[in-house]
């Protein structure tokens, strides 16, 4: 089976493409690669003095011993390989930032640094000893195996929340915006009882006590990726010809926006189980059906595997989507 190098394009005007070229083998053996840069990377202000950066675990190998987090060039934090996420403190309040993951393996080698996400820290409130209210209603259901989808009614606060803190038991495992009430908890374990509460978190830092607690059990079976039940659904693949190229055909339902707090705006393309393809809306992203069409190639008969999967609002992906196989001049189905 034969793969086609994509080409980097604009397509209709508002779709971007983004291509990663990382298929052909350079006969580094696994063993000897440092690992890859860190994917998913989010930073959002917790207060006017913090930031919360999160990243995607990072699967496969070489296996992470460690990930530093970077303030610019500097490196502020070092966290083990086992977590995802970390708060950075001691900021200047109204400053923004600019914030990267990198990831060390057990024998030291360093990975290339991540896409770099900026956040802006709010005023500090002067002279503010008032914590938000308690977030009121929590609820919350399984998506898919690994990941669950909850949901609250705001707090109010007599400045403003900044952000709201996500727990698991007693570890705070999440943090979201101040004007989100919906996020997506990923990295979960399939067969497992979780009990999930959120707390409210304004710019003086003043936090509110703990919502009720969401008690959610994820059903068995290993799933495939995270979220996968907020993957794209209804996926359809084929092929065609035009002016001697050949052009693969996608369409798809994008995740629920209610379900979701949000709407997709980036998709990942994968062929042969290899990611292919970064697509971005740079206008108005669909909300019933996406549809998509790129350049292959010009040689008939090559056949390819191919699913996508979005990135959610909270800057996690999903689930990939139901995998098809197509075929270069094969007839449609």
């Amino acid at each position: 089976m034969r793969r086609v190098l994509l080409r980097a394009a604009v397509v209709c005007g508002a779709l971007l493409m983004v291509v990663s070229c990382g298929w052909g083998g350079d006969g580094t053996a696994a063993g000897d690669r440092p690992p890859a840069a860190p994917a998913g990377v989010t930073a959002a202000a917790g207060s006017s003095t913090s930031v919360h950066v999160m990243w995607n675990r990072a699967s496969g190998k070489p296996e992470v011993a460690h990930y530093e987090v970077y303030r610019g060039t500097t490196m502020v934090k070092e966290v083990p390989g086992s977590d995802h996420m970390v708060d950075i403190t001691r900021l200047k309040p109204s400053t923004e930032y600019a914030f990267s993951v990198r990831a060390r393996d057990a024998d030291g080698r360093l990975g290339p640094p991540s896409e770099r996400v900026r956040a802006t820290t709010p005023a500090a409130a002067a002279a503010d000893g008032r914590a938000p209210s308690t977030p009121e209603h929590p609820r919350g259901k399984a998506a898919g195996s690994r990941a669950a989808q909850l949901s609250w009614d705001r707090s109010t606060d007599n400045r403003g929340v900044a952000s709201y803190d996500i727990y698991q038991g007693d570890s705070k495992i999440h943090s979201v915006g101040g004007a989100q009430s919906a996020t997506v908890v990923t990295g979960l374990r399939p067969g497992t009882r979780y009990s999930f509460t959120v707390r409210a978190r304004d710019a003086a830092d003043n936090v509110s006590p703990a919502s009720a607690a969401v008690r959610i059990t994820t059903p068995a079976g290993s799933g495939d990726g995270k979220g996968t039940g907020l993957a794209p659904t209804g996926f359809r693949a084929s092929t065609h010809r035009t002016d001697g190229a050949y052009y693969l055909d996608l369409s798809w339902i994008p995740p629920d926006a209610e379900t979701i707090d949000g709407v997709i705006t980036e998709y990942q393309i994968q062929l042969d189980r290899e990611p292919a393809t970064s697509l971005v809306w740079g206008g108005t992203a669909p909300r019933d059906k996406a549809t998509y069409s790129f350049y292959v190639g010009r040689e008939a008969g090559v056949t390819q595997r191919v699913r996508i999967r979005a990135k959610l609002p909270d800057g996690t992906w999903s689930g990939f989507s139901a995998e098809r196989t197509v075929t270069t001049g094969a007839a449609r189905p």
